[in-house]
């Protein structure tokens, strides 16, 4: 199974000779046709918003937990 890891710098992309490069952290680089870079960007814009929401929910959580008043 794959070993993960998060970055937080963001990759170089490049158009060149009909193909979209894509170079990123720890020498990761690929090459896509232009249209599964598009589907690509789509579906990275899609789950970066809602991973970006997700940070602000359990902030939202985590403040409004720390707000509660204590239990009997």
């Amino acid at each position: 199974m794959p070993e993960y890891r998060t970055y937080d710098t963001p990759s170089e992309v490049a158009a060149e000779e009909g193909e979209v490069h894509v170079d990123g952290p720890d020498g990761v680089a690929v090459s896509l046709t232009p249209d599964a870079a598009i589907e690509t960007a789509e579906r990275l814009f899609q789950r970066g918003t809602e991973a970006q929401g997700q940070k602000v929910e359990a902030k939202w959580r985590k403040e409004a937990t720390e707000r509660r008043p204590p239990t009997p």
